[in-house]
């Protein structure tokens, strides 16, 4: 990234625990954020789906006993491929890694990982959680390919829109796909300092989308920004992780093993 803060470390991207922590955590989930390296418009950074997965994975694990694993910072967003900068891997290359990562947790005493997924383009995601809920609690070679692991994908649907409603986010979720009110609202309130100039001036909205798959984004828009950013706030930004933290309790509670200690008082929120 060039421009003043190119090469400045980003804070609260990566966990920072030591195994004396992570042994007194006691954690029976972990979280794992996966991001992207693609493009967001002419003024947030390449990597904007991995500080979102990892802002919402550190509030997870700041109000729940969760394992906060390091960030998956490159994924599938072959639809961006129009733009400088996008970086991709095969959706078999992510299925790999995250069936990899389940495998290792499990042989360290970890039984449930949630992915914390912050790209969209993500689809076989949906497919890996869908197979570890055939295979969670099986032995064999199954469970050598991470089976045994209990899954689940967040935030999901209702986690985003019950989130955008107690923030305030006024663009539909269809019309704000990409580099918008919501994203750029987080980047606002966790790392501002990232946000170029040009966000005031770049709405853009492109409803009709009919052949995004077949065509990728350069079809529908030359910025590569889908939505209203010019309607984002840093206080939309604190709401909408807050929202997501809350939401996050249902997620823990199916995963978590019996024996896992409760979240401290006044910290789930």
């Amino acid at each position: 990234m060039n421009g003043p803060d190119a090469g400045a470390p980003v804070r609260g991207l990566l966990p920072l625990d030591t195994t004396l922590d992570a042994g007194a955590r006691r954690a029976g989930v972990a979280v794992l954020p996966i991001g992207s390296f693609e493009q967001h418009g002419p003024y947030l950074p390449l990597m904007t789906d991995t500080l979102i997965a990892c802002a919402i994975a550190r509030e997870v694990a700041a109000a729940y006993p969760v394992l906060r694993l390091p960030p998956v910072t490159v994924s599938c967003s072959h639809e961006h491929a129009a733009w400088p900068g996008t970086v991709s891997i095969s959706a078999a290359t992510l299925y790999a890694v995250v069936r990899d990562i389940a495998d290792s947790l499990r042989r360290s005493g970890i039984g449930s990982l949630v992915l914390i997924n912050g790209h969209g383009g993500n689809y076989v995601l949906r497919n890996v959680v869908q197979e570890s809920a055939g295979s969670a609690g099986t032995a064999g070679p199954a469970a050598s390919a991470g089976g045994g692991t209990r899954m689940a994908l967040f935030p999901g649907s209702a986690d985003w829109s019950a989130a955008r409603d107690r923030a305030g986010v006024r663009t539909p979720a269809h019309s704000d796909m990409h580099a918008g009110e919501l994203e750029t609202s987080i980047l606002l309130h966790e790392h501002p300092e990232l946000v170029r100039s040009g966000h005031m001036t770049s709405d853009f909205l492109a409803d009709d989308r009919e052949h995004f798959l077949t065509l990728g984004l350069r079809a529908y828009t030359e910025t590569g920004v889908i939505g209203r950013p010019s309607l984002a706030t840093a206080e939309k930004g604190k709401e909408l992780l807050a929202g997501l933290t809350d939401s996050f309790a249902g997620y823990f509670s199916l995963l978590a093993p019996a024996e896992s200690p409760d979240p401290a008082p006044g910290e789930a929120r």
